[in-house]
């Protein structure tokens, strides 16, 4: 029964005062319900029978809530796209760990590639030491900490390759192939759209080597505005550079604590890549533009 209750607090929510007041409730609604949709959808229960005795689904939950910001926004539901970078946008075009091995080997490091994934996965994790930022601009001492951690390598000459390496366009790939298409629709549909990236000052010659970097209207990223997701500051920040209100946003990111629940904090509409949206055109139809 717990997408039941969630459509009765919906519509309570939705419709409590009238639409005259919904776009100053809209924020509050959207993370309302992601919330208690997170919270319904990892139960067993991801249906419930209705008062009509027909069946309810997280599906008809999420679209009552699009025709919703549909009523109040017209077709275009948002006025502008935040997109994560790194696993959303783009991912390493090969394995990390493979990376770290095959760069190392002439440095000495025998570490099998499993070894070097353990041991990046635990150093990454831990609360970095150096600052309460993990990238400040460059973010040279963090990642020298974290290949060192990684691949038991100290050698200066091993962290400058692998470092430059990952500045190239032969280290990544784009999640989407279509991502340029779509996101020329969307801009030309009026929509502005905007990099937010945990990332240190690599990101923007970065996209520029990708060929990408005309795609976005601003970038955010957090060497820059000295604010990691979760922290709102960095969605904010993205929203003042576009000169939208938080709530006009929807942001998309496949991390749901930092990208999901973060950009939620910040007033902004957020969607889970790999699970809510899985490529940029369906993106652009949630939001209204046909590709």
């Amino acid at each position: 029964m717990a997408l039941l209750r969630i459509r009765k607090a919906t519509t309570t929510l939705l419709y409590s005062g009238g639409i005259t007041q919904g776009k100053d409730r809209i924020a509050r609604t959207g993370a309302l319900l992601s919330r208690w949709i997170s919270s319904a959808s990892s139960s067993s229960a991801v249906v419930a029978e209705d008062e009509s005795g027909g069946i309810y689904g997280l599906g008809s939950v999420l679209k009552e809530y699009e025709d919703y910001r549909r009523s109040l926004y017209g077709e275009i539901t948002h006025k502008a796209l935040l997109v994560d970078a790194v696993g959303t946008l783009l991912v390493p075009a090969q394995p990390t760990a493979q990376i770290y091995k095959n760069i190392g080997e002439k440095y000495g490091v025998e570490y099998s590639e499993a070894e070097i994934l353990t041991r990046y996965r635990r150093a990454y994790q831990k609360p970095w030491g150096g600052s309460h930022l993990r990238y400040v601009n460059d973010a040279r001492p963090f990642w020298q900490y974290i290949v060192t951690a990684s691949t038991g390598c100290s050698d200066s000459q091993y962290f400058e390759e692998l470092y430059s390496y990952f500045t190239t366009e032969q280290a990544w790939k784009l999640c989407d192939p279509d991502a340029g298409k779509v996101f020329k629709a969307i801009k030309e549909a009026g929509v502005k759209v905007a990099i937010v990236s945990n990332f240190d000052t690599r990101l923007r010659p970065l996209l520029r080597a990708l060929r990408c970097e005309d795609w976005f209207d601003a970038v955010a990223v957090s060497a820059e505005v000295e604010a990691e997701k979760p922290n709102p500051t960095i969605f904010l920040k993205a929203c003042e550079l576009l000169e939208v209100n938080p709530e006009d946003a929807v942001h998309v990111g496949d991390d749901r604590r930092n990208d999901v629940w973060g950009a939620r904090d910040a007033g902004c509409d957020a969607w889970l890549w790999g699970s809510e949206v899985t490529s940029f055109k369906q993106v652009a139809q949630r939001i209204g533009v046909k590709v």
